[in-house]
């Protein structure tokens, strides 16, 4: 297969007000492998992880760079050797961060990391889902080893999500309450309170304060499991106080620089990074359980046992919508999430 589409992309870093941040192209669609979905891409969603690429762009591209780790569209193609998919379904995904991303009218993607769509969302809603879904999944049932199905045993677990109220909080603190956990999450405005309070937490903590204060007065000496989403150098020596012994942390930020491990020796604490993209990056044997956490999110979603997180939309897909978007990502202020749809 060889055809024409559309895309958005950069050549090189530049602020997003500037029209050339992120602009309309030509490129080819490239013949799928044994395992790809052609997919007709139909809305997309802005994560950090496209600002943190695009800014780690020190020279000039010979030839355009399309990211955008998240879609919903239709599949219109399968390779030789797909057999979880047909044409024709509706499906949702996060993409890998080695391969050209979804900021284009079709894409190929690994038919095991993908999820058959909600039937109950829209396209713009659906594809607000997958990344923060498989990130906050993975941050809790594979890497704090959480049990998912031992509600009754869980509910006399805490666990701290700092920054409940941003893409993958959102997700994050609806999944733990789910699975039984005393939920609490980090907010710093009544806006963001609110949201995370509607989304699972059961106790909410001003970050602009003193954290353990607070958690103390909430009767929580420590906590269980602690989940950082925000900056893990800065809450570093707050995180290693407030875990509890035995206890487990999980981190999808930080460079891990003013890290000092020493005071987990003595409790026996599990560190863990999560980074979703490590099983597409690595093809390891276990990536087909991403198309599984994406079925299992879809059925959720289905089932009204989690709230999809779409707080902003643009139309159409157009470069000035996705500068727009990210903008907004940018700020570092966004409660939920923003999409860019057909």
């Amino acid at each position: 297969m060889s055809q024409k589409m559309n895309a958005i992309g950069y050549t090189k870093y530049l602020p997003i007000s500037d029209a050339k941040s992120l602009f309309s192209f030509e490129t080819e669609l490239k013949t799928p492998q044994p395992h790809d979905l052609v997919v007709k891409v139909e809305a997309v969603s802005v994560n950090p992880v496209d600002i943190f690429t695009r800014r780690s762009q020190k020279t000039t591209l010979p030839e355009p760079k399309v990211i955008g780790y998240d879609a919903c569209g239709t599949v219109e193609a399968v390779g030789t050797e797909t057999s979880l998919f047909q044409k024709g379904d509706r499906v949702f995904y996060a993409g890998s961060y080695i391969r050209p991303g979804s900021d284009s009218e079709y894409q190929l993607v690994d038919e095991r990391i993908v999820g058959h769509a909600p039937k109950s969302l829209t396209p713009k809603e659906s594809a607000a889902m997958p990344l923060t879904s498989l990130t906050a999944w993975e941050c809790l049932f594979e890497q704090l080893e959480i049990d998912f199905n031992a509600y009754q045993n869980n509910q006399s677990k805490s666990i701290l999500i700092i920054n409940g109220s941003g893409g993958v909080g959102s997700v994050a603190t609806q999944l733990a309450n789910l699975a039984g956990l005393q939920v609490i999450a980090t907010a710093g405005n009544e806006k963001s309170k609110k949201w995370e309070l509607e989304h699972g937490a059961k106790h909410v903590v001003d970050y602009h304060h003193d954290l353990i204060k607070q958690i103390h007065q909430l009767g929580f000496e420590t906590v269980d499991y602690i989940l950082d989403l925000k900056n893990l150098d800065a809450y570093w020596s707050i995180i290693t106080k407030l875990i509890a012994p035995f206890g487990h942390i999980a981190s999808i930020t930080g460079s891990g620089k003013d890290m000092n491990f020493a005071p987990l020796k003595q409790k026996a604490v599990t560190f863990a990074w999560e980074w979703m993209f490590a099983k597409s990056y690595f093809e390891t044997p276990n990536m087909i359980t991403q198309h599984e956490i994406l079925d299992k999110i879809s059925n959720l979603l289905d089932e009204g046992k989690l709230k999809n997180t779409l707080t902003k939309s643009f139309t159409p897909i157009n470069a000035e919508n996705l500068r727009k978007a990210t903008a907004l990502v940018e700020d570092g202020h966004m409660i939920g999430k923003v999409t860019v749809s057909k």
